[in-house]
């Protein structure tokens, strides 16, 4: 067997005096990530015993609400790449990219 190497991905979040975000950090050294800012974040892990998603959705109070929907609809974008890449499911993923175009379509978000 291999010998196995670990990596940091580290996120640091700025609160208020109210605890809500005001700044995101994020560092992924082996990628070439130190302290870099983000508005927006979406994190899921998957726990094979409880067979459930453990997710974590935080933004910045000052995240413009256009910023917003980008942002919602990018990852949906990416999740439908993934979903396709994890399973081959070519209808489903379809039909992921169909409410893609939609979501799009309805929020104007291709003329931007």
């Amino acid at each position: 067997m291999g010998t196995t190497k670990e990596t940091p991905i580290t996120i640091q979040v700025s609160l208020d005096e109210n605890k809500i975000p005001e700044k995101i950090k994020w560092s992924a050294p082996d990628g070439g990530v130190l302290d870099e800012e983000a508005k927006a974040m979406l994190l899921a892990l998957w726990d094979g015993e409880q067979q459930e998603t453990l997710r974590m959705d935080l933004w910045v109070k000052d995240m413009p609400l256009d910023q917003m929907q980008k942002f919602f609809h990018q990852t949906l974008v990416t999740m439908s790449d993934t979903y396709y890449r994890a399973t081959e499911d070519e209808k489903m993923t379809g039909a992921m990219k169909d409410f893609c175009d939609y979501f799009a379509e309805q929020l104007k978000l291709k003329a931007r």
